[in-house]
């Protein structure tokens, strides 16, 4: 299996990178967004807890988002790997993912950290928001606290993955396919069986 995150602030472009990593490396495709998104929609038990935090602005707990991923890799064991995109977002969930990997027999293999500006992102989100109709991307207060806690919360990670040497930093400005082939330039230069 060969694992790769796709690390980034709300707005770097995360998911449609991801798209296309997926098709181009034959993995499994896991937005947290997503996998909220289908149970929000479903109305699950999970999904109802969840929402009620996103409406907020706020990142999910840990609990519910680590429950919620590894139910979703539990179905998918047959996978050549995957792309983990929007999970991690803490590092006690960085380390959660490493055991729930532990247990399937693989590892991260690489984290690629799309860096974009703040205020480039904020205008990124409140037009998606326009497009999207995501009512977390439609108010610039939302669209801050969203990156206040990121900063608190989630950019730690960026040390919890360099300490493995497998972190690797991509410029997120530019257009989607000079920034898709930086990342594949980051992924092709590792040995991995995806090649």
């Amino acid at each position: 299996m060969f694992n790769i995150i796709i690390f980034g602030p709300p707005g770097a472009g995360k998911g449609t990178q991801s798209s296309k990593l997926l098709e181009r490396y034959e993995l499994v495709h896991l937005s947290t967004g997503d996998v909220f998104r289908s149970n929000i929609k479903g109305e699950t038990e999970l999904g109802l807890l969840a929402k009620s935090y996103i409406d907020k602005g706020e990142l999910v707990p840990d609990e519910v988002t680590i429950a919620m991923v590894e139910d979703f890799l539990a179905t998918r064991k047959d996978a050549k790997g995957f792309i983990f995109d929007g999970f991690p977002r803490t590092i006690s969930q960085g380390e959660a993912l490493d055991k729930i990997l532990t247990k399937m027999g693989t590892q991260i293999d690489v984290v690629l950290a799309l860096e974009v500006e703040e205020n480039e992102l904020v205008t990124r989100l409140l037009e998606r928001g326009k497009v999207s109709g995501r009512s977390d991307d439609q108010s610039e207060d939302k669209i801050r606290n969203r990156f206040a806690e990121y900063n608190g919360k989630t950019e730690p990670l960026l040390s919890f993955y360099n300490d493995k040497n497998i972190l690797r930093r991509i410029n997120g400005i530019g257009n989607i396919d000079e920034i898709f082939g930086n990342l594949c330039q980051a992924v092709d230069s590792l040995n991995h069986p995806s090649k």
